[in-house]
């Protein structure tokens, strides 16, 4: 309840601005964690082994950097957030309406890391037509999307979502188990979060996060199920430190169900 009291306060523009701007938001160098984090979701998706129908991003928020490198394997990607506001700014973005947030210095950057010389007009575009839905998500609930997924999904994403609105750690564990009720045996998993943090910002919400380690993160992939494929972790350096939250590091996980 409490948690579910501060996001009510949840403002999607302080947020883009606090962690998708500069200096978060730097492509300059392959230090800064923005580049960082689009790096480990493009190297993952060039096996090409993750592929198919249905991709559901959980926990989207207001964000779409965590699909670009997903958007060219899958017919249909479902966003899906607990917050309406969030899923309006999806929404006028995937629309194209005017005064959304600019996320051509993010597209740009994936279509250079990723080599095959691409507009980045053409990706946004072909992301704009694949993200088919967004939806409302609650990932304390057995069934996430309200009622069970048929057919099930070939792969999920999901970024700064879970430890996010969880209260503690077994509070994290059930609801990746219950995410992870989307998938398809066999199905694929990517996974970005925070490590050791407590709480971040977004506007008047100062948001509270169950503070994880490396291992809370293993041993709630194995206990829901999940083989670990690939664990990359991120040291935040001291000039990202910037005050809108305590966060240590940025996990990327690669698990399959």
């Amino acid at each position: 309840a409490a948690l579910r009291e501060g996001y009510e306060r949840f403002d999607p523009r302080a947020y883009l601005h606090n962690n998708y701007l500069p200096p978060r938001a730097d492509f300059s160098s392959e230090e800064f964690v923005v580049p960082w984090k689009l790096r480990c979701l493009a190297e993952t998706f060039a096996s090409g082994e993750i592929r198919g129908r249905t991709l559901i991003d959980v926990g989207s928020g207001p964000t779409i950097y965590q699909l670009l490198s997903a958007c060219d394997h899958f017919e249909e990607i479902v966003a899906t957030d607990y917050l309406a506001v969030n899923r309006e700014e999806l929404g006028r973005w995937a629309r194209g309406d005017p005064g959304t947030f600019d996320w051509s210095p993010f597209i740009r950057h994936v279509c250079k890391i990723e080599g095959r010389g691409e507009p980045w007009q053409e990706k946004q575009r072909r992301l704009r037509q694949r993200l088919r839905r967004i939806l409302p998500i609650d990932v304390h609930q057995p069934d996430p999307l309200g009622a069970p997924l048929h057919p099930k999904a070939d792969a999920i994403v999901s970024a700064f979502c879970l430890e996010a609105v969880s209260p503690d750690r077994a509070a994290f564990a059930r609801a990746l188990a219950h995410v992870g009720s989307l998938l398809r045996p066999g199905g694929h998993a990517l996974l970005l979060g925070a490590l050791g943090e407590s709480f971040y910002l977004a506007g008047d919400a100062a948001l509270p996060v169950v503070p994880l380690g490396e291992d809370d993160v293993r041993a709630a992939l194995r206990d829901a199920g999940f083989r670990l494929r690939d664990f990359r972790s991120y040291a935040m350096p001291p000039a990202l430190r910037t005050g809108v939250d305590d966060v240590d590091g940025v996990f990327f996980v690669h698990a399959q169900k």
